[in-house]
């Protein structure tokens, strides 16, 4: 026999949490915690990823918002990096080879600065020490002897040359635009009209001789510029002993300071090759340069510019390893960029325009990342992923790649990248990544799931009470007293939907320990107590509650039609729940059932209009499973049954009600009326037993709310299936009013259990011969649905005949 539906005790309605566990008076005496509450599974992933130094070991942190994903990251990465050495230096020199591809140099954390002074340092003291050495008289006395030297050489050949010029009857003459012989008859040069005087055979005797002479002069000529040459080339040598002397040793003492530093080494010997090959830009300027407006136009180029170091990444402040939290991960944010700037009209860029990114602030430590900025913005994925498959960090210019034309541009030396990727995102993000992209799960090995919940013991209690004790510190609120702090524990339950779970949203549990802090300090309350609590709660829910107050002021007008007494055939009261932002609320709907003879089966106007997701059509579905195992054993089912939620336009889904549906169902085939003091959740299988549904608290007190503005008259309450007896969570009102015995709340296992409520009857088992015993609600059934069957029959004869 069937044990009667005990209802629930005021015990069950919530959790209720013992104060005595709290060995304090107030929050002031509380430690905080020094652990992630709530999140083992997490942080054991978390703590496993960052000391994975393997490649691909970077780390996805998923979980809704408000359970701490980000402040234990930075907590978690901080105290992991604290314990790790400072990153190399990285700074940008120009390459005297190819100045478009400028090379990158390592150097010891906080040495970059010290390098980028120490060359600045060189270029000041070459540009006074050079200067005073070409400015010196051994420089003036030994370009003077070179000069004269040059002079001395010139001269005897020009002498030598014009002697014989001499004796052969041609005077020599020599100008700016070469060389020129006067012929000589009898010891005087001869005019042009002097020449055009003389006879045939002396003209032809002056012309040989000119000839002969100038093919003399031209050798002269190639001489001299021989001559010339190699004095330029001494003068150069001289000058660039003179350099390498004044700049030898300065250099030198930079080989000394970054001995060990190939790279280094390596530039400096270029820095010192390329100042001997370009001294001249370190000698003082002329006064006809100052004074000329075009000289801008071909001096050469600043040497301060050429030989400047560009610090790009200074860990000289740094401790341990680098954390750093992109919050805008743009490309050019991540990856660099090359910046530009016009002069004069033109688009100029150089090395020491070079920018860093995250990823270079980053390397050799950790960078966070929030997942979708970074998947929102135009090649920033792609180019993450692409550093972490190759440890190289170039800087490109993203135009190039989406551009139609290619521009010239700087292509700087990719840097070696080593840094720990943190991506922070939801759950969705993850799945569809994992699923759709085949780098990610080569990339992120590490999921670091973040719970929205955790056990409700004792342990997690006391972790609780810690955490409010950090939140009032931090905040500079004042302290709990024991009462408050029991009371959020109690509302952590209620946000976890559970009398054993424990929310993990801790900012919601922050939103409510500031606002309570806020209430004390309206009323001038050294401490917060319970009572503000309670009303911080109810402030908020106020603040969130109106389109809630708008539903019960139609149902209080009798707008939206809603029976809370009396009894009624093939009419049941459901429960739904709707969800305005942040807030949840539960409504009541009147479900009713019409039953008539055909083979339509059950009919869901909601399905047919089209405003039914595909969980309620499925929760429909199954009544006609449960429907034909009943009571189509031996027979058809000839039926049809049009089942609707009422004043109902916005659509539905989910399947909560398909029990309230199916007592409207037996109802209407039984004629037995239903009470319509009782509301009805929960969702039901073919096989009839009920199944736990969501928002069971949010439903009970919804529909108490609406008992209440139409009187409470002490029969009325809530069928809940069994299963949601641990989600309950209520309110003191409720709760007051099932003590009182005004209100009631029946745990539900099967159908039959909750359809002996509803009715009074006895629902009926099945006896050995597949009948139900008379006057039960199943045998009230088959035999309305043997009287369809019957009728159907002699319809079907008649038609016949």
């Amino acid at each position: 026999m069937r044990v009667k539906c005990q209802e629930l005790s005021t015990k069950q309605l919530r959790f209720y949490c013992d104060e005595s566990l709290f060995d304090f008076a107030t929050t002031a005496d509380v430690p905080e915690p020094h652990e992630m509450i709530g999140q083992e599974r997490a942080v054991r992933a978390v703590q496993f990823g960052l000391y994975n130094k393997n490649p691909g070991y970077n780390i996805f942190m998923s979980g809704l918002v408000g359970t701490g994903k980000i402040t234990y990251a930075k907590n978690a990465v901080q105290q992991s990096a604290s314990k790790q050495s400072i990153p190399d230096d990285w700074c940008y020199v120009n390459n005297f080879e190819n100045d478009s591809q400028p090379l990158a140099l390592s150097l010891p954390p906080g040495i970059g600065t010290r390098f980028r002074k120490d060359m600045k340092d060189l270029v000041d003291n070459l540009k006074t020490d050079i200067s005073k050495v070409f400015s010196s008289e051994d420089y003036e006395s030994a370009r003077k002897s070179l000069s004269k030297k040059f002079q001395e050489q010139r001269a005897a050949l020009l002498d030598a040359f014009n002697e014989q010029a001499e004796q052969a009857g041609v005077m020599p003459q020599w100008s700016s635009t070469g060389f020129v012989g006067l012929p000589v008859v009898e010891g005087k040069p001869v005019t042009p009209e002097e020449y055009q005087k003389l006879d045939k055979e002396q003209k032809e005797g002056i012309e040989k001789k000119l000839l002969a002479v100038h093919d003399q002069a031209m050798e002269v000529v190639r001489r001299l510029q021989h001559i010339e040459r190699d004095v330029r080339e001494e003068l150069k040598q001289l000058d660039e002993k003179v350099g390498l002397y004044a700049a030898g040793h300065l250099i030198e003492d930079l080989h000394e300071t970054y001995a060990g530093n190939k790279t280094v080494a390596a530039y400096l010997e270029a820095v010192q090759r390329d100042i001997v090959k370009n001294i001249n830009d370190f000698k003082p300027s002329s006064g006809e340069e100052e004074n000329n407006p075009f000289a801008m136009f071909k001096r050469s180029p600043d040497v301060n510019q050429k030989y400047r170091v560009n610090v790009l990444v200074d860990n000289k402040d740094t401790q341990g390893a680098p954390v750093v939290v992109e919050i805008n991960p743009t490309y050019y944010n991540l990856i660099g960029r090359v910046e530009y700037e016009t002069r004069m009209g033109v688009v100029h860029t150089d090395y020491t325009m070079i920018k860093p990114g995250a990823l270079h602030r980053a390397n050799g430590g950790y960078l966070i990342l929030h997942a979708r900025d970074i998947l929102s913005n135009l090649g920033a994925w792609e180019a993450l992923k692409r550093v972490l498959k190759t440890k190289k960090l170039p800087i490109e210019n993203l135009g190039e790649q989406y551009g139609m034309l290619a521009m010239a541009s700087l292509k700087p030396e990719p840097i070696d990248l080593d840094v720990k990727v943190i991506l922070v995102g939801n759950p969705m993000l993850y799945h569809l990544l994992y699923s759709y992209d085949e780098d990610f799960g080569k990339l992120f090995k590490v999921h670091a799931d973040f719970d929205t919940q955790m056990d409700n013991n004792p342990m997690n209690v006391k972790k609780l009470a810690g955490f409010i004790s950090s939140t009032v510190k931090r905040k500079s609120l004042k302290d709990f007293s024991r009462s408050a702090v029991a009371r959020m524990v109690e509302y952590c339950s209620r946000l976890a939907d559970s009398q054993t779970k424990l929310t993990t949203r801790f900012n919601e549990v922050v939103e409510v320990i500031c606002e309570a802090d806020a209430w004390a300090n309206l009323d001038n309350s050294p401490l917060v107590t319970d009572q503000y609590i309670k009303q911080a709660i109810e402030e908020k829910r106020y603040r969130s509650n109106k389109y809630e107050e708008k539903l019960q002021e139609m149902f209080a007008e009798g707008k939206l039609l809603i029976d809370t007494e009396g009894k009624k055939v093939g009419q049941v009261n459901g429960l739904a729940v709707l969800a305005v932002g942040e807030y949840m609320f539960g409504k009541p709907s009147r479900i009713t059932a019409n039953t008539y003879m055909g083979k339509s089966g059950v009919i869901n106007i909601e399905r047919e209009t089209k405003i039914s997701g595909s969980s309620h059509t499925k929760g429909v579905l199954i009544l006609s499973g449960y429907i034909g195992e009943k009571y189509a054993q031996q027979q058809p089912l000839v039926l049809t049954c049009s089942l609707t939620f009422e004043q109902l336009y916005e659509g539905v889904d989910g399947d909560s009600a398909s029990s309230t549906e199916l007592y409207a169902i037996l109802s209407s085939l039984s004629g037995l009326p239903i009470r319509q003091e009782i509301a009805v959740t929960g969702s039901v299988n073919q096989k009839g037993e009920v199944q736990p549904i969501g928002g069971a608290t949010q439903k009970i007190e919804g529909f108490f709310t609406v008992c209440k503005l139409k009187g409470l008259t002490g029969s009325q309450g809530v069928m809940i299936p069994y299963q949601n007896i641990n989600n309950l969570a209520l309110n003191d009102e409720v709760i007051e009013a099932v003590k009182t015995g005004k209100f009631h709340i029946y745990p539900i296992h099967t159908i039959d259990e909750g359809i002996e409520v509803l009715t009074g009857v006895p629902a009926g088992d099945i006896q050995f011969d597949g009948t139900y015993p008379r006057g039960t609600v199943h045998q009230l059934v088959s035999k309305k649905l043997n009287e369809y069957i019957e009728q159907f029959i002699k319809i079907t004869k008649d038609d016949d005949k």
